[in-house]
C-alpha cells in the first residue's frame, strides 16, 4: 500500500511557519530558570501626542501598521476625528513613534512613553468629539500607570528639529483645564530680574541643542506660533510654568 506524504508533510511545514513566526521564548535555555517575584511589566512615564498628517483613518490605520517614507512606524492609540479609538500596540511594549528626540535629557523616548495619533491633517482644527476621547484616554492611561499628568507632550516638544506634531491648531489649554499637561494660566506674573529663560526651557523639559527649533516648538505648544525669538510674553509664560513645576517637587 502506497503511503501518501503529503498531509505529514504539510503539517511538518506549517508547524516550522508557525515557530518562525512565535515570540521570542522569555526564558534563555542557556541559563537554569530560578524565578524572582521582585519584578514588574516596564511602565510608561510619559504621553507623547501625534497628528498623523493624513487624510482618514483608514490611511493612517495602514501607515501605522506598515511603514512611511522613514520606514516602520506604530503608535500605541489612533483616535479618529468622532472619537473612535484604536489601539494597535500593548501599552507595556515598545511602539516606535517618537523617533530621535529628547525630553528631561532622555533619549530613548519610545522605551518610556505611550504614544497617541490624532486623525489630523495637520492643518484643520481638532474636533471636540476627538478630544474628549483624548481626555477619556488619557485620564485611563494616567490612572493605570500613574504616569503624571503634566508628563504629556508633544512630537514637537521632543524633536523640536524635526516635528511640529500636533500643530498650531492642537487645543493644549484644554487638555489643561482638564487637568493633563502643563499650562501659564491667565493671570499676571511679575518675572523677577535675573530670570533665565533657557535655564526655565530646560527644567521644563526641552532641549537646548538647536535653541532655535526648542523656541519654535515652545511657541506652537503655549502660544499657537512658529516664531523662533523669546520676547516678554514668553519670559512671562516661562516664569509661571516653571513656578508650577518648583510647587509640585517633592
Amino acid at each position: 500500500m502506497a503511503i501518501d506524504l503529503r498531509f505529514p508533510l504539510a503539517l511538518g511545514l506549517l508547524g516550522m511557519a508557525v515557530a518562525a513566526c512565535a515570540p521570542l521564548p522569555p526564558r534563555n535555555p542557556l541559563a537554569q530558570w530560578v524565578p524572582s517575584a521582585n519584578h514588574e511589566l516596564r511602565k510608561p512615564v510619559l504621553i507623547v501626542i501625534h497628528h498623523t498628517e493624513e487624510d482618514s483613518v483608514q490611511e493612517s490605520l495602514h501607515t501605522l501598521r506598515t511603514r512611511n517614507s522613514q520606514g516602520p512606524v506604530s503608535a500605541h492609540y489612533l483616535v479618529g476625528h468622532d472619537g473612535q479609538r484604536y489601539q494597535l500596540v500593548a501599552d507595556n511594549e515598545r511602539a516606535w513613534h517618537a523617533g530621535a528626540g529628547s525630553w528631561h535629557g532622555l533619549t530613548d523616548i519610545n522605551s518610556i512613553s505611550i504614544g497617541i495619533e490624532l486623525d489630523n491633517n495637520g492643518i484643520d482644527p481638532f474636533p471636540a468629539a476627538q478630544i474628549d476621547s483624548l481626555l477619556v484616554l488619557l485620564e485611563d492611561l494616567c490612572e493605570r500607570y500613574s504616569i503624571a499628568r503634566s508628563q504629556i507632550i508633544g512630537h514637537a516638544d521632543l524633536a523640536p528639529v524635526r516635528k511640529v506634531d500636533p500643530s498650531r491648531e492642537f487645543p493644549w489649554k484644554r487638555l489643561a483645564e482638564a487637568g493633563f499637561g502643563l499650562w501659564p494660566g491667565d493671570a499676571d506674573i511679575e518675572v523677577p530680574p535675573g530670570f533665565d529663560p533657557w535655564l526655565a526651557l530646560r527644567l521644563i523639559g526641552y532641549s537646548l541643542d538647536d535653541r532655535p527649533a526648542t523656541v519654535r516648538a515652545f511657541h506652537l505648544h503655549f502660544r499657537g506660533i512658529e516664531s523662533v525669538e523669546l520676547d516678554d510674553e514668553d519670559l512671562r509664560i516661562l516664569h509661571a510654568l516653571t513656578m508650577q513645576i518648583l510647587d509640585t517637587t517633592p
